[in-house]
């Protein structure tokens, strides 16, 4: 296994078995059962301190690759804002007591109720996405709503396409996100929130792009700095936003760009094209963040070789708590806790339990030949987007979250009971 793809802290010890945060991989297993999300902190903490020293102060955290209290308070104590793109992040960086003012509200269908909330907190910018958002926050704002005057943002679409799943794209034109600079819709929308800052509404601050996620490739970002720069250059903004998006390895041989890397190209691409020096340019990486800072344990629960076609070896998790390889074909790596670094030659489907042929956890993967049941199967790279993407399919209960360091184990989320899973009904 290549120990790029694992947290930092991880190591294997003499008997071959792995630990993260001081902590033996198996025991985690079985005090706390599996499926279980276990994160290395020191890893989190070090990747938020690295993208703060990289973009600067303002640079936000994207909250959709993994939220919960801890992990928003964590954020928010090694410097960095949280971006949140719904009432329900929202309401979760706020509830851990990271201040409205460092929080960023982004969403392509902000509700009244939802900006309203934003607004009341004094959250600290409102990403703007289209005209009928527009519409809402002068009705809002000439209704006289309380709460401080609103920093906005305008998002547009720079009309780049970058080289990733098309479900994960979002900078060329055809985009349900922001405003296209090319069809003169950007220009528009700046335009009416001028009118609006003149009227007292809001406080137009600054421009904002996405071009997509899991982006391996500066080049794209460098053009999309080209596209921005013309049009944010005459009007003496003081913030420009180039969003996240950096890609990472999640199988031996990818590599990506570092985030250091990622930084200074995209800068010295604003200042190459004429981005006023005094203008805040900065990013929300989010799977950049925690995506190797977590994995994921399983127990094999059966090993089936169906002879003439292939070895499935089933676990207790999923699609449920990893939904990307049936979204997105995603691609993972898969091996035993207890020997880490142990050659792996047998040829394996890992599926999860769930009633889908498609419930697929890593298609191809190879682990050792002396694999059995009961094993504790590791998954690296689970720290976006697994979390956060779970569900209940088939009612299975969500895992615990585990934050280890130095030996010391936090459970920031309980795993779900069997009565959570009836709790809501009435």
């Amino acid at each position: 296994m290549t120990r790029d793809l694992l947290p930092a802290t991880a190591a294997v010890d003499a008997d071959g078995e792995l630990w993260i945060g001081g902590r033996r991989v198996t025991s985690l297993a079985a005090e706390h059962g599996t499926p279980l999300f276990v994160y290395d902190e020191d890893h989190l903490r070090a990747r938020c301190r690295a993208a703060v020293a990289a973009w600067g102060d303002g640079v936000a955290y994207a909250t959709k690759a993994f939220l919960c209290k801890a992990m928003a308070r964590l954020a928010y104590e090694e410097g960095m804002c949280l971006d949140v793109s719904t009432g329900g992040e929202l309401h979760v960086a706020l509830a851990a007591g990271v201040p409205a003012g460092r929080l960023v509200l982004h969403g392509n269908n902000k509700s009244d109720a939802e900006l309203s909330a934003a607004w009341a907190a004094g959250v600290g910018r409102i990403v703007v996405d289209s005209f009928d958002e527009i519409d809402r926050i002068e009705r809002l704002g000439r209704s006289g709503h309380p709460g401080p005057r609103p920093k906005v943002l305008v998002r547009v679409t720079p009309g780049v396409e970058v080289h990733t799943h098309e479900f994960v794209r979002t900078g060329q034109d055809d985009s349900k996100f922001g405003f296209t600079v090319a069809s003169g819709m950007a220009t528009e929308a700046i335009t009416r929130l001028g009118a609006l800052e003149r009227a007292g509404v809001v406080e137009l601050v600054g421009v904002h792009a996405h071009l997509g996620s899991q982006v391996f490739a500066i080049a794209p970002f460098v053009r999309a700095v080209g596209v921005l720069a013309g049009f944010v250059a005459p009007l003496d903004l003081a913030e420009l936003v180039v969003g996240g998006g950096l890609g990472v390895p999640y199988v031996n041989g990818e590599s990506a760009p570092s985030m250091e890397e990622w930084a200074a190209a995209v800068l010295d691409a604003c200042h190459a094209a004429g981005v006023p020096l005094v203008t805040r340019v900065t990013a929300e990486p989010g799977r950049s963040i925690v995506a190797t800072a977590g994995v994921t344990l399983y127990t094999v629960g059966t090993v089936k070789d169906v002879h003439g076609h292939r070895t499935y070896v089933s676990v207790d998790g999923g699609m449920s708590d990893n939904p990307r390889p049936v979204l997105y074909g995603s691609g993972y790596e898969a091996f035993l806790a207890r020997e880490a670094d142990a050659s792996r030659t047998m040829p394996v489907r890992v599926v999860g339990k769930h009633c889908e042929s498609g419930d697929v956890v890593v298609a191809d993967g190879f682990l050792p030949d002396d694999l059995a049941v009961g094993d504790v199967l590791v998954t690296p790279v689970t720290g976006a987007y697994g979390h956060s993407m779970a569900s209940n399919y088939n009612k299975v209960p969500r895992p615990a979250v585990l934050f280890v360091s130095g030996g010391e184990v936090r459970e920031v989320v309980r795993r779900e009971s069997l009565d959570d899973l009836a709790r809501l009904d009435v």
